[in-house]
């Protein structure tokens, strides 16, 4: 693997300070052209150049080329905030993303970066040059730090900061204590949205947010970045997930599931403080008071204009595509919504790529809901201020009303599922295949789940700029899990082994008045924990399976993975995992809290024909894992099935009792909580 290559990951150190200034362990220095310079450091070029590099560990020559043109990447502000939800900004990562991909080998790759690193704004060249090292074909290989040891500023206290620099001032590298961030510091407790900040504020659940639209970017001139296998529809069920999973953890804390963000004209009751500063931005981020409504939108510094009444036709020509099962082309033509690619095109219409069918007519509605409630609080920007947490993909899971709107969306994609026949016997039964029973194995006892809290150190040394070299350790609290193995009693009478594809799901058994759940409701609550395969013999089979290795959820290791544990050089077998391993649910999210006198929960396990499911395909890498959210880089997403089948439709059914076929089973169990804080054990 050549140098340049390893040395992109140095612009991902210290990301505000000069590339010139020394980057990484080794003090690496990027020995740039004079003409690379900005104008207020060319006098200085010569000054600048022996200063950081006279006690480098090392010089790396960057290569002079023609420079492309950069005048659009250019036109975002240094020190202004970037969001892949504003369309100027998205117009302008593309063009980046473009240029970054077009440049001819690595070398040029570096030059052409380290002029941006110089004078394009931190947050978009970030995004940008991640984007291109995770599609460019000779970066495969590289792992991209995680965004919260980058910037930091977006997931955290900024009094932790202060403390830092203070600590790395004063104290040596290897003596310095970590800071520790407070745990619900955004309000009292007498906010009732405060009792499931944890799971808001969770800054491994908002760097998977975050990772995934990396994973799955908007714009580029290359539509096969853009336009992946099943990118709508695995746009859908990620977040149609994201709110299953936080109506349980409101129904666990006596919260009442989340009412949709659907009058547009009403005003939004809960207020967001974000206690957040942007240390490329020099400001702390905006709140949004409680009672605030949106307001038509007239921004020209971010060439924004436009009405809420485009937020309702937008919304109403995506009702009417669902209600006729047919969308329209940009020539007229209708083309059916088939039950196969049905919601796929809905999910790219909604989500409004650039593979969107009708961009034009379809309009934005995702993106613009974001924007307009990021900027309710200055709408004309008659303030100067800058977008609230909602605007930006890392910051958006932290704002209640982001679980509103989500919930509003994913009502209307339902409308879609709705249209949909429930599945017959031939959809769901496995002929020959029966299950017995699922039960789980663990350390709380049979049957019972077991969370408390965590606590875990993160190195904040690679984002903080300006400040002496060394480790900044951070140390915080966040909901964990005892592990727990899955037990699946199946009996196969078929006469010979077969393969199937074990499913389980996990959902909320009454609502919040303590009654029992209508099953319609509680399908849409179901939470996907694991899909695996299994050969079955003839005759009785146990099947165990480890919590550890869902389907869905990444291990805490890549979620904050340390660039220098990484093992083997990139590009070589052992690393060959790279920036798409940090896409996926963390695991230490993968329960719900719970209550200390146990949360009552349903287990569903389904054994289906792996036959009628699999995707013929051979898969690159060891970072499969966590399929489910993410589906897999450069494949096909690896289940033929609609994702959440089988409660992604209605069915006719009046109970899950009764939805029940022999090739599934069930398990009441329990979600017991202890309010106890254990510090992370080394694994």
């Amino acid at each position: 693997m050549s140098d340049a290559k390893q040395n992109l990951l140095l612009f991902f150190d210290r990301p505000s300070e000069p590339c010139f200034m020394q980057k990484g362990e080794d003090k690496a220095v990027f020995e740039i052209p004079d003409h690379y310079y900005p104008e207020k450091y060319k006098r200085l070029s010569n000054t600048l150049a022996n200063r950081f590099g006279d006690d480098a560990g090392r010089s790396i020559p960057v290569r002079n080329i023609a420079l492309p043109n950069l005048a659009l990447p250019m036109e975002l502000d240094y020190n202004a905030q970037f969001s892949l939800f504003v369309p100027k900004h998205r117009r302008m990562a593309g063009k980046l993303i473009d240029i970054f991909m077009t440049m001819r080998d690595v070398e040029d790759l570096q030059s052409v970066c380290s002029f941006c690193q110089l004078r394009i704004n931190p947050y978009m060249f970030n995004y940008c040059l991640s984007v291109a090292i995770l599609h460019r074909p000779d970066t495969k290989g590289l792992n991209i730090p995680t965004f919260a040891e980058t910037f930091p500023d977006k997931f955290m206290d900024p009094k932790v900061f202060r403390k830092a620099r203070e600590v790395s001032n004063v104290v040596t590298s290897g003596n310095r204590m970590p800071v520790t961030i407070p745990v619900n510091y955004t309000a009292s407790t007498s906010e009732p949205e405060q009792r499931v900040a944890y799971f808001r504020e969770d800054i491994g659940i908002n760097l998977h947010h975050w990772h995934w639209h990396l994973v799955y970017p908007f714009d580029a001139a290359d539509r096969a970045i853009v336009n992946k296998d099943r990118r709508g529809e695995l746009f859908y069920y990620m977040h149609q997930q994201i709110i299953a999973r936080y109506n349980m953890e409101r129904l666990c804390n006596g919260l009442g599931r989340v009412r949709r963000y659907q009058n547009f004209r009403e005003p939004i009751e809960e207020g967001y403080f974000p206690k957040l500063d942007s240390q490329v931005a020099s400001r702390a981020w905006p709140p949004r008071f409680a009672g605030t409504t949106i307001r038509d939108l007239d921004r020209p510094v971010d060439q924004i204009r436009s009405d809420v009444s485009e937020l309702e036709t937008w919304r109403d020509r995506f009702v009417q595509a669902v209600e006729t099962m047919s969308f329209a082309m940009p020539n007229g033509r209708q083309v059916p919504l088939d039950e196969e690619r049905g919601i796929d095109v809905l999910g790219n219409m909604m989500e409004s790529s650039i593979v969107s069918p009708n961009r034009a007519y379809y309009g934005d509605l995702h993106n613009m809901g974001h924007v307009f409630i990021s900027y309710s609080h200055d709408p004309d920007h008659r303030h100067l201020e800058q977008f609230g947490v909602m605007g930006d993909s890392a910051t958006a899971m932290r704002d209640p009303v982001f679980y509103r709107w989500h919930a509003y969306i994913d009502d209307l994609f339902q409308l879609y599922k709705y249209k949909l026949s429930p599945y017959g016997d031939d959809k769901l039964d496995f002929p020959g295949i029966r299950v017995s029973s699922v039960s789980v194995e663990g350390p709380a006892g049979p049957n019972t789940l077991s969370t408390f809290w965590e606590l875990s150190t993160v190195d904040l040394a690679r984002g903080l700029d300006f400040t002496p070299r060394g480790s900044v350790l951070a140390r915080f609290t966040h909901l964990q899990h005892q592990d727990f193995n899955y037990v699946i009693e199946v009996n196969n009478t078929a006469g010979q082994s077969v393969m199937g594809t074990v499913r389980i799901f996990l959902a909320p058994t009454v609502n919040e008045d303590g009654e029992p759940l209508a099953f319609d409701e509680q399908r849409r609550l179901m939470v996907e924990l694991d899909k695996f395969t299994a050969g079955l013999r003839p005759g009785n089979n146990t099947i165990r399976h480890r919590s550890l290795d869902s389907s869905v959820t990444i291990p805490y290791e890549r979620t904050f993975r340390d660039q220098s544990s990484r093992p083997g050089q990139a590009g070589s077998a052992e690393a060959a995992e790279f920036d798409f391993c940090g896409c996926g649910w963390p695991h230490h999210m993968l329960l719900a809290k719970g209550t200390p006198e146990g949360y009552p929960v349903v287990m569903f396990a389904m054994v289906s024909n792996w036959n009628e499911d699999r995707v013929e395909q051979d898969l690159v890498g060891s970072c499969n894992d966590a399929a489910s959210y993410c589906g897999i880089r450069d494949r096909k997403y690896p289940d033929r099935r609609a994702m959440g089948f089988p409660f992604d439709r209605p069915a006719a059914a009046a109970s899950l009792q009764d939805f029940l076929r022999p090739n599934m089973a069930v398990r009441d169990m329990a979600i017991r909580f202890t309010d106890t804080t254990r510090p992370r054990a080394r694994r």
